[in-house]
């Protein structure tokens, strides 16, 4: 059942979501963070106050700017609902913790990147470099060993290391080495293991289901950060019973 407090933090979370989309929007004309009002990509205009509210203004403007009625794009609402749902979901597993605190700063980051990642095959160190540091006191917060931290950065840096080092660029980008790195910060070795695991598993299907669809061939690209992120999300929620059915299932 969905609790008042449940309510209150998708409100949050559409609202961050809001703020997510402006960031994306700006790390990809490289405008500063905190030059100017929020405009339309179409005509310029800049965005009236009461046309910023997440998901109930896109509604209520049928996808369309008020100035140019040219259509909104879907990024928008879809980046506003998911960050409200993910932290609902966040929240219901840890309630009100320290957890449910760092894990939510952490989805942002990686909705960040997700969405960047599959608009522009690219993942910024802009958005890396913070996300490193945040996760890095983030899991020393949570009582993350330093000795699980470090391993998760060794595994987690020197798997796509390797990778790009092998396949001399081709099969993985540098952003991936990074992401790689932040992924271990996040979830220590452990639950790391269990990431890629997911991220390579999602990955499979959804380069399979493509290709059958005649969307991609075989040797087209994917963002592969796509698949990181969602594993990683996966992986912070309901990494330790994927860890536990794996021990059953291999004991």
């Amino acid at each position: 059942m969905i609790t008042f407090t449940a309510l209150l933090i998708f409100i949050v979370g559409i609202n961050i979501g809001s703020f997510l989309n402006a960031i994306i929007w700006r790390l990809h004309t490289k405008e500063g963070f905190l030059r100017g009002r929020s405009y339309c990509p179409k005509c310029k205009t800049s965005i009236r106050a009461r046309d910023l509210v997440p998901l109930l203004s896109y509604a209520l403007l049928r996808g369309r700017c008020r100035d140019c009625q040219k259509h909104i794009d879907w990024q928008y609402p879809l980046v506003e609902l998911i960050t409200g749902v993910l932290f609902v979901i966040t929240y219901l597993k840890f309630s009100l913790s320290e957890e449910f605190i760092v894990y939510a700063i952490y989805v942002s980051f990686l909705i960040v990147v997700f969405v960047f990642d599959l608009r522009h095959y690219l993942i910024l160190d802009r958005v890396m470099l913070p996300a490193g540091i945040v996760a890095l006191f983030g899991s020393l917060i949570l009582g993350v060993g330093f000795f699980n931290i470090l391993i998760g950065i060794i595994i987690g840096g020197g798997f796509f290391f390797l990778q790009y080092v092998l396949s001399r660029g081709k099969w993985i980008g540098g952003g991936d080495i990074r992401l790689g790195l932040v992924m271990g910060l996040m979830l220590g070795w452990e639950k790391l293991l269990a990431a890629l695991f997911v991220s390579y598993l999602i990955g499979s299907v959804a380069g399979i289901s493509l290709v059958l669809w005649k969307q991609k061939k075989w040797q087209s690209r994917l963002p592969f950060g796509v698949f990181l992120t969602t594993a990683t999300f996966v992986t912070l929620v309901w990494g330790e019973v994927l860890i536990n059915w794996y021990l059953d299932l291999v004991g």
